[in-house]
């Protein structure tokens, strides 16, 4: 057996060695960029500093006692130690640690114990004591290298960002397809920027534009020395044919199209074409054929369409050797989970549902604003209407593309400086995949009857009840 010096000696060799090792993991762990480590073992080490002496006694010999192993008497100590240190510094909501050990305040009464066993503890604290102080210093000293060594994610989100992980679809060719997109339609080419900028800093990385303004907005974005073009997904689509155009020259006109857009936004392709609807089934159809040619050619790595009824997708059908990948248009409550019928009949033949117009087009719709089923969902859940009306679209399994705020019309949209309106909105917007609808809430929204909206309103005269612009 080991005398009662032997024991002290021992006690703290071991103590010192599992601090040690401790420290080797803190260090480890700042340069590979744990942060949230770093910050929270650190706050500990400090407070430990901070607390008597015998606060420290009473701590370990709690422990001590509670365990046969050296090995499991030290890790459990530990473990208590920085509960109880958090509870002394008001950081934690928990009192105890997982084995239901109180923590001990500096002014705890501590029972007796013999002298050796009690002049070991001592030491052991002082030793824990010294070991904390240093190691505050040689933190302090170095807390500026630390963000410095975060990994790019993290110093994103040291710099502002909060993003959200965007869940995606895999289309034809392993392309991944986020299912919650920034909608720029009607921004000017300087608030296409700002809500880009936006928009990607909180996660949103699917752009959905088009040519034009927009698109010119996209190519600035592009140009700025933090933008990453792999990290996008730019989707935007093709102008439809003026009235009286000849199927070959409603060919041209997209293939010309294609060549522009690549060139202004200085990418060798984009992630995805959409194709608008004609009256004339034949255009439809040629314009198709010009997509699928620009697949082959990698000019776009998917293809899809934009309002197409039914009547819409039978032709594409008919001469397609690729079926398109999604059909956009319009949804939102009030329409039912299959408008009209258009989603089953696209998904039954492998095209998804990329929705646009949560809260109605071409503005906001007056009924949804003022939705007490919508306001009274969006209380329980302390989120605004519009992101009960977004949260219920993809809840039905359909992606989304999003205006940044309610603060649109028919050809105009905003996302203006001087405000934080914008960054709010599409804040709030990347934030629905955090949260869910149960399964009550979900059935008040399907069973919603009103405003019941033509999906395809901005279809072609070819598709019924199609959006007709007064003069």
């Amino acid at each position: 057996m080991f005398n009662s010096n032997t024991n002290t000696n021992a006690s703290t060799a071991t103590t010192t060695t599992f601090l040690l090792r401790w420290l080797s993991i803190y260090y480890v762990c700042m340069v590979l960029g744990c942060s949230s480590f770093v910050v929270s073992w650190s706050t500990s080490i400090v407070q430990l500093s901070t607390m008597t002496p015998k606060s420290r006694v009473a701590l370990s010999k709690k422990q001590s006692s509670s365990s046969s192993s050296s090995s499991r008497r030290y890790n459990n100590s530990f473990d208590t130690t920085a509960v109880a240190l958090s509870s002394h510094s008001s950081s934690s909501s928990n009192n105890n640690d997982n084995d239901g050990s109180q923590s001990i305040g500096s002014d705890e009464v501590v029972p007796s114990a013999s002298s050796s066993s009690s002049s070991g503890l001592e030491r052991r604290s002082v030793v824990l004591g010294s070991i904390a102080t240093a190691t505050a210093s040689v933190t302090t000293l170095l807390s500026p290298f630390m963000v410095l060594s975060s990994s790019p994610e993290s110093v994103q989100a040291i710099q502002g960002g909060s993003k959200t992980r965007i869940p995606s679809w895999t289309l034809r060719g392993n392309v991944q397809f986020p299912r919650l997109a920034l909608n720029t339609v009607g921004l000017s080419t300087e608030d296409t920027v700002r809500a880009l900028e936006s928009a990607t800093k909180y996660g949103i990385t699917h752009i959905d534009f088009h040519p034009g303004k927009e698109r010119d907005g996209v190519a600035q974005f592009l140009q700025q020395p933090n933008s990453v073009r792999s990290k996008l997904f730019l989707n935007t689509k093709i102008r439809k044919a003026p009235p009286g155009t000849t199927p070959s020259d409603a060919a041209k006109l997209a293939q010309t199209q294609i060549k522009e857009d690549l060139a202004v936004l200085n990418v060798e392709t984009v992630d995805m074409l959409m194709l608008r609807d004609s009256p004339d089934p034949a255009v439809i159809q040629s314009q198709w054929s010009v997509l699928e040619e620009a697949l082959t050619k990698k000019q776009t790595r998917s293809i899809g369409v934009i309002n197409f009824c039914e009547q819409a997708l039978q032709t594409v059908l008919a001469t397609a050797t690729i079926p398109p990948a999604i059909n956009y248009y319009l949804l939102h409550p009030g329409m039912t989970p299959d408008p009209k019928g258009l989603r089953s009949y696209g998904e039954t033949r492998g095209i998804r549902t990329f929705a646009y117009g949560a809260m109605g087009e071409p503005g906001p719709n007056p009924e949804l604003v003022s939705s007490s089923i919508l306001q009274e969902i969006a209380t329980q859940h302390q989120v605004s209407p519009e992101e009960v009306a977004v949260r219920w679209v993809v809840q039905t399994d359909a992606a989304i593309s999003v205006r940044p705020t309610l603060d649109y019309g028919l050809g105009m949209s905003l996302c203006g400086p001087g405000t934080t309106k914008c960054d709010d909105g599409l804040k709030a917007r990347s934030s629905i995949f955090t949260w869910k609808l149960t399964n009550n809430e979900m059935q008040r929204l399907n069973s919603m009857t009103s405003p019941n909206d033509n999906p395809t309103l901005f279809s072609s005269s070819g598709c019924p009840d199609a959006f007709v612009l007064k003069k």
